[in-house]
């Protein structure tokens, strides 16, 4: 496989399949707590469009020039500006803190490990300010979930990685990526656990089509992580 940085450079993302991801990670040995730490996530309820469909959680790191390692910080809040979120931009954003276990277990441990490798050679000489978002998107009869119900959007980072944990009794949850123009160059759907996709942020907008149950009587939810990398000017 192409390296990941050769292909974010040359395109601007970059689609890992779940096979291709195993590789890269290695074994990760906590990855069934890992992905069941989504089961106890509470509501977001800083939604601006009145939506109950998604959960949340949230941490802080950094990583120091030439780390091979992200470092936990205090507990800090979420904000976008209006710029870059318009549905919940312009406020702090306070959420409850990932699970200290789960940011320390191996999953997460390797994953920011490979996000710092990457995006580190493509910028290099950087620090880092790093966040990590864990989302459930819930479906119902009701309400159809929205993964990204700002819509196609940057989040005024440097890079992102969205990894897929689960989905459970969806259909739909179609990634789309576009150019600074707002022309669509790719779509693909995260589907199996360990699929991701890596985007620059200062080239591409990304955004994923609503999801909605299979069966409607059954719960119906999307489990992602998401990290993004901001660089800090150093000196």
């Amino acid at each position: 496989m192409k390296p990941l940085n050769e292909k974010i450079r040359a395109d601007g993302f970059c689609f890992v399949a779940a096979d291709d991801a195993r590789l890269l990670l290695g074994i990760l040995p906590d990855w069934p707590a890992f992905a069941a730490s989504w089961n106890d996530m509470p509501l977001d309820t800083y939604m601006a469009d009145g939506g109950r469909y998604r959960r949340r959680r949230h941490a802080t790191l950094s990583v120091a020039v030439g780390a091979t390692a992200a470092k936990l910080e205090a507990r800090q809040p979420h904000y976008q500006s209006l710029d870059y979120n318009n549905l919940n931009g312009g406020i702090a954003r306070h959420f409850e803190p990932i699970r200290s276990d789960i940011i320390a277990g191996a999953s997460m441990s390797v994953l920011l490990a490979l996000c710092i490798q990457v995006f580190s050679d493509l910028l290099p000489g950087r620090s880092w300010h790093v966040e990590v978002h864990q989302f459930r998107i819930e479906a119902g009869v009701q309400q159809q979930g929205m993964p990204t119900p700002e819509g196609v959007h940057r989040d005024g980072v440097n890079y992102v990685m969205v990894l897929m944990v689960k989905r459970h009794n969806i259909a739909e949850g179609t990634t789309m990526i576009h150019d600074a123009s707002g022309a669509q160059l790719a779509s693909f759907t995260l589907t199996q656990p360990l699929d991701m996709t890596l985007v620059d942020d200062e080239r591409r907008l990304h955004g994923v089509t609503p999801v909605v149950p299979i069966d409607s009587a059954k719960p119906a939810y999307r489990d992602v992580l998401v990290i993004t990398f901001r660089a800090i000017a150093n000196g």
